[in-house]
């Protein structure tokens, strides 16, 4: 059904249904806008939790509501920021449960190098004040680097280059990680490569890199703008690996050149730092190891030579044991007489000490303990009885507590227990419940047939009449 036919009398025109409007709207519009490309402002972004990205084009007089679903969002090759000037890629749809139109993005562009330059220095602030390009946290690079793993292109020349001056200074084992090195894809691989050689397993299967080095040739700000986002800039600050930053040419600065641990001007460069000239290093240990057998040779020479000197002005062995083998047989012949009267004094005080062991001097020491043993039993006895007298006291006491407290001397001052059928009775309805009853007095019990059970007195008091 057409609705833009010549209108007809108000009697003949036709109904519509608000989804039959709404559908042909939505026809009308995404007919007539099928691809569009819109440069403007960004304005409002909002990521919503199911991943779909919503932002706002505006310019000084209107504002253009934009969508770009969770599948398309990875494939934007710059994601929008508010205050960006960009162009947008995309086609014109509805939304008619709240009557709008809006712009399907499918594709975000920075609009000219100024944008860019300006988006670059705000990016770069934010991550500066986070602390991403502090010196304190940057590593020193290993002095000689078992495997260096590089982020590159596999088929262009930087990686040649590379290899190349490796194989002249110093031949190591290099892992290539091949990442795109621009485009929308460059930014996801390099971030997925530098994570991916930090997660390597030290002595796996695979080795693990030493060092990585991310590099590329030189280009305009457009070809290095991967290497310029957030993602890539954030792998690098984790990475506990040492990287080395290679991007461009020496005037080419990027944000991973401030977080990388260090810069190099060039491909080729990036290379030279990672390894010594090996050359270099042999004629070093060659110099350094001539050096040493010098020294040692040196150092046994003069050590001999003092060595003969002190020779002329020692005393010969026979003189230095002279004194000490005189002294020996001095002794020795002094050894037999001395053990002799050793012996002999030792004798004299044996019997000095044995004339005073006699048995009635051990039968005193024997009875003098035995009474000292007596003498304790004793005390120990008497403090014995002492306490039980006191426990028995203490115990006497709290019986006649218990009397005076019991209720047998409730019952004295006037009270009787009623029982029914064995249980205290405190109530009338209990007392006509029971099948028998039995009153306790303080001098007896008695029961309703007038018989009376003693406890205590056979004889009740002159005053103590029947209840029943």
């Amino acid at each position: 059904m057409d609705l833009i036919d010549e209108p007809e009398a108000a009697g003949n025109t036709p109904e519509f249904t608000v989804s039959e409007l709404s559908g042909a709207v939505k026809r009308a519009i995404e007919g007539e806008f099928g691809h569009v490309r819109v440069k403007a402002e960004v304005g409002r972004v909002v990521r919503a939790r199911s991943g779909h990205l919503y932002f706002d084009l505006k310019d000084d007089r209107n504002v253009l509501a934009c969508t770009t679903w969770k599948g398309q969002v990875s494939d934007l090759s710059v994601i929008p920021e508010e205050g960006m000037e960009v162009v947008v890629h995309g086609r014109m749809t509805t939304f008619g449960s709240q009557s709008k139109y809006q712009l399907n993005a499918t594709e975000v562009a920075v609009a000219g190098v100024g944008a860019l330059m300006a988006m670059l220095d705000k990016r770069k602030k934010a991550l500066e004040a986070e602390g991403l390009f502090a010196a304190e946290r940057k590593q020193g690079l290993p002095f000689l680097p078992e495997v260096i793993g590089v982020v590159t292109s596999p088929t262009g020349a930087v990686i040649r280059d590379i290899l190349h001056r490796l194989r002249d200074r110093f031949p190591r084992k290099v892992m290539v990680w091949p990442v795109a090195v621009q485009g929308k894809d460059c930014a996801p691989q390099v971030a997925r490569a530098i994570d991916g050689f930090n997660a390597m397993t030290p002595g796996g299967a695979l080795p693990r890199p030493d060092l990585i080095i991310v590099a590329r040739g030189g280009g305009s700000i457009e070809d290095l703008w991967g290497f310029n986002e957030e993602i890539v800039a954030r792998a690098t600050a984790a990475s506990s690996i040492q990287l080395i930053s290679a991007v461009g040419h020496e005037t080419d600065t990027t944000l991973i050149d401030f977080v990388s641990d260090q810069r190099a001007p060039t491909p080729s460069a990036a290379a030279e730092m990672a390894v010594p000239v090996r050359l270099e290093l042999m004629a070093a240990v060659d110099q350094m190891g001539a050096r040493a057998s010098r020294a040692v040779s040196d150092g046994v020479a003069r050590r001999k030579q003092r060595i003969a000197d002190l020779a002329r002005v020692l005393p010969k062995p026979e003189q230095l044991t002279e004194d000490a083998k005189q002294r020996y047989d001095y002794w020795s012949e002094k050894l037999d007489a001395a053990l002799q009267v050793r012996v002999g004094v030792g004798r004299l005080k044996l019997g000095e000490v044995a004339g005073h062991l006699r048995p009635s001097m051990l039968n005193n020491r024997i009875t003098q303990g035995r009474e000292r043993l007596d003498s304790r039993t004793a005390r120990l006895t008497s403090a014995a009885v002492t306490q039980t007298q006191r426990q028995r006291s203490r115990l006497d006491a709290l019986d006649r507590m218990r009397e005076t407290l019991g209720y047998r001397e409730t019952l004295k001052r006037g009270y009787a227990v009623v029982r029914g059928d064995g249980a205290v009775v405190t109530t009338a309805k209990a007392a006509k419940a029971a099948t028998s009853l039995e009153v306790e007095f303080a001098d007896g019990k008695m029961k309703p047939a007038g018989k009376v059970a003693k406890t205590k007195s056979k004889t009740p008091p002159a005053d103590q009449g029947s209840l029943f």
